[in-house]
Order: structure tokens, then C-alpha cells, then sequence
């Protein structure tokens, strides 16, 4: 039997929320703080192709070629296209703060 674990999504109106609580600033302030840094990390991102946040880690732009893929369900094989995609590599502070009471 697997057993299901239990995953918490962070949304965008969590961290406008503790934001809201924690540090006083209004809902309206925090929401567009929130999406200016969103922006201005997918606008670095698309520009420099990677990002270095430190302590925190690293978002980086990979290109994926075309591959022929197989739904597992139906057994249909088909192509999947040339894409690009996000790679997030945590750093060693933020591995050692999370596997520190484990």
C-alpha cells in the first residue's frame, strides 16, 4: 500500500498574508511587494538565465529537446515538444537549515 503524503502548496496570498501579519504592512502593500519581486525574478531570469539568491539558492533556464514520450494509461506514444524549463537548486545553507532537527 503507498502511503499519500500530505503536500501544503504555498500560494502567493500565504506569504501576502504573513507578511501582513509579521512584519504590519497593509494587504494591498504586501500583494504588490509580493508581485514586483515575482516579476523582476522571471524578468532576470528570461534576461541572465540564471538567478543566485544567496543563502537561498539558485533558479536556472534549461532547454529541453524534442523526445518521444509514452502516456503510461493508453500506452500511446507521441512527441513532446522543445521546451524551456526552470531548475531551482537549494544551497547548502538552506539544506543544513532544513536538515538541522531532522
Amino acid at each position: 500500500m503507498l502511503l499519500k503524503k500530505n503536500r501544503l502548496n504555498l500560494k502567493k496570498k500565504d506569504i501576502i498574508r504573513n507578511i501582513f501579519l509579521k512584519v504590519g504592512l497593509s494587504s494591498l502593500y504586501s500583494s504588490k511587494i509580493v508581485n514586483d519581486i515575482i516579476k523582476i525574478l522571471i524578468s532576470d531570469l528570461k534576461l541572465n538565465k540564471k538567478i543566485i539568491i544567496k543563502n537561498f539558492g539558485s533558479f536556472s533556464l534549461v532547454k529541453k529537446k524534442e523526445r518521444i514520450g509514452r502516456n503510461p494509461k493508453s500506452q500511446k506514444i507521441h512527441s513532446i515538444s522543445e521546451r524551456v524549463v526552470t531548475i531551482f537548486k537549494a544551497s547548502d545553507f538552506l539544506k543544513k537549515k532544513i536538515n538541522k532537527n531532522v
